[in-house]
């Protein structure tokens, strides 16, 4: 699964260091081939689509906060719901994204951000006992309980899918 002969990127291993601080059980793995989508990483790990705890993040209006919201790859989210939970959001463009959290698009993990973010976790992720989040790279992946990922980003669970 992983790609040895690669160095693991900033953003990672800020990652790799907060789970650990954080005491979760599972160190993050890079991948053989960059998962940028929810598809990429369920086929690269073998798992449902909706098993992909996807990191989407948006841009809060009021104060130019980053919202981000932890949702199962095969779900989209509801910017309405999304609004009513934390004001009204607009499209986070990749620059944004980069200077509040310090990854790129395609590797946003939901923990270990540059600058705090509101974060929401979507129930639909407990559908599942265990999910995989990006690990700060796109070829960077974590498997976390949903229970697990809610308490590693304090973040309240809601319903903010469609």
């Amino acid at each position: 699964m992983s790609a040895p002969d690669e160095a693991p990127s900033e953003g990672y291993q800020r990652v790799s260091v907060a789970l650990q601080r954080l005491g979760h059980p599972h160190a993050p793995v890079l991948l053989e081939l960059p998962a940028r989508t929810a598809r990429e990483a369920a086929d690269a790990l073998g798992v449902s689509v909706g098993q992909i705890a996807k990191s989407v993040i948006f841009r809060r209006r009021s104060d130019d906060a980053a919202v981000l919201v932890v949702t199962s790859g095969d779900k989209r989210v509801d910017e309405r719901k999304v609004a009513a939970l934390a004001g009204p959001v607009g499209r986070a463009d990749p620059d944004f994204v980069k200077a509040r959290t310090g990854f790129t698009i395609g590797g946003v993990s939901p923990v270990a951000h540059l600058s705090e973010p509101v974060t929401l976790i979507d129930r639909e992720l407990f559908r599942f006992a265990e999910v995989w989040a990006a690990a700060g790279h796109p070829k960077g992946v974590f498997r976390v309980a949903p229970q697990e990922l809610a308490r590693l980003t304090g973040a309240p669970v809601e319903d903010v899918t469609e």
